[in-house]
């Protein structure tokens, strides 16, 4: 069985900006998460089982998603790496207040969130958007199964695509197989990961039903992801991955609350009070045609962490409680949105200009096929920020197309599309794009 602790050393311990970091004055505990850790695999390789054995919280929540055993939104949950100043690596790692071991008080080494993305095939264009507000990734890898499976493949090329610099590799249900397995699937790993952005990264043996080597894991990842330079000086900007209403059914109609948005905060800083704008706003008909306006309202609450604050920084999901009419954003129906300052966010585009850049083969088949050239007309699965949305090919181009949007994203130019092709009854990834105009 390969020893995760021995056979991979990943480095310096990370370095965090101190000025960022926000601590409860009281507890002296960190407040806001500091990095997002996404959480991507194939369905039922054991995502959602590791978030509860490092945080303690299902992030499955929705009916369905309960009914069905896997994610169909993102899920998030927030937990706290410590350290026991007593006994040795990596036996000191934990997420407990109190050693499990010696029952010392551990110290808070950082706060981290985790966004649990779907696996299921299905649901790609939901992991897509995951990434965009990710800072790294944890790639689940069941050791009972081979090496790679088909969305295990495509999962690694969405990474790549969506320009995650740094990914752990998890070999989950090391407890229901041999050592032989163990080895084989290992082996199996390595290989699929040589000669990708990803060759070298450290592979992890867990059980997360059992919390086994779980100690090796986050010392690793203490290790090797370290906490990214914040640029709180530039203009905000807010990718939203949820929008919903708290209200219960049967709200006394004076006590009714704001909608709230959920999702990263990608640069600058969030206050309460603040005056935002949210882009690409609502839907509405003008002269026959389909718009949509920017809406803009109020910031009268703030939370990360599990906790209330006055102001939000880069690190970590978030929660913005608004003045929004509760309708609004019933259902996820503001996800995809960016929130900015007033008259300082990017544009929204109906049509767009994209530079490609094709894969050689479709991934997520399980056969080997070549991927087709973009064709006149054809409808293709768009991925930017958290937005997702069909573009209908109207002109092609030299290494470029042109399309119309069915909805409108807010982006800047430059920024790198995501695009997949409807093959069978599924959207499959062929390649991406980048915002020319």
């Amino acid at each position: 069985m390969p020893k995760s602790s021995e056979s991979k050393k990943t480095g310096k311990p990370k370095k965090t900006n101190k000025k960022l970091i926000k601590k409860d004055k009281k507890s002296k505990e960190p407040v806001q998460p500091e990095i997002n850790i996404g959480l991507v695999g194939h369905v039922d390789h054991g995502k959602t089982t590791l978030v509860k054995a490092l945080s303690g919280k299902w992030t499955d929540t929705h009916s369905e998603e309960l009914k069905r055993g896997i994610t169909i939104r993102l899920g998030y949950a927030d937990t706290v790496f410590r350290k026991c100043p007593k006994c040795k690596e990596p036996d000191c790692f934990c997420v407990n207040e109190k050693c499990p071991r010696c029952k010392t008080k551990t110290k808070p080494l950082r706060k981290v969130s985790f966004v649990d993305a779907p696996g299921h095939e299905s649901l790609m264009a939901t992991m897509l958007s995951g990434a965009t507000i990710i800072d790294y990734a944890l790639l689940l890898i069941a050791a009972n199964e081979e090496c790679p499976q088909p969305q295990t493949r495509e999962h690694l090329m969405a990474l790549e695509i969506s320009g995650i610099k740094k990914i752990i590799i998890v070999q989950n249900k090391i407890d229901v197989i041999s050592d032989e397995q163990a080895m084989k699937n290992y082996n199996q790993i390595e290989e699929f990961i040589k000669g990708t952005t990803y060759e070298g990264s450290p592979i992890i043996p867990i059980s997360a039903q059992h919390s086994t080597n779980i100690d090796a894991l986050i010392q690793t990842v203490e290790e090797y992801f370290p906490t990214p330079k914040r640029d709180t000086s530039k203009e905000p900007m807010m990718f939203v991955a949820r929008s919903f209403d708290i209200n219960p059914p049967g709200s006394d109609p004076t006590k009714i609350r704001g909608g709230v948005l959920g999702g990263a905060l990608k640069q600058g800083k969030l206050m309460i009070n603040d005056e935002i704008e949210i882009k690409p706003g609502k839907s509405l008909e003008k002269g026959g045609k389909k718009l949509w306006e920017p809406i803009t309202t109020k910031i009268v609450g703030l939370k990360t962490g599990g906790s209330s604050v006055k102001e939000i920084l880069p690190g970590g999901s978030i929660g913005v409680m608004t003045l929004l009419d509760p309708a609004i954003v019933k259902s996820d129906s503001l996800t995809g949105s960016v929130v900015g300052k007033k008259g300082m966010l990017p544009k929204v585009w109906y049509n767009l200009i994209l530079e490609t850049h094709l894969l050689e083969r479709v991934v997520g088949l399980k056969d080997d096929v070549a991927v087709k050239p973009i064709k006149q007309n054809e409808a293709l699965m768009l991925n930017v920020n958290s937005a997702a949305t069909i573009g209908f090919v109207r002109e092609l181009k030299k290494d470029a197309i042109s399309c119309s949007l069915k909805i409108p994203v807010c982006a800047e130019q430059g920024s790198r599309i995501s695009i997949s092709r409807r093959i069978g009854t599924r959207w499959r990834l062929i390649g991406y794009g980048i915002i020319k105009e």
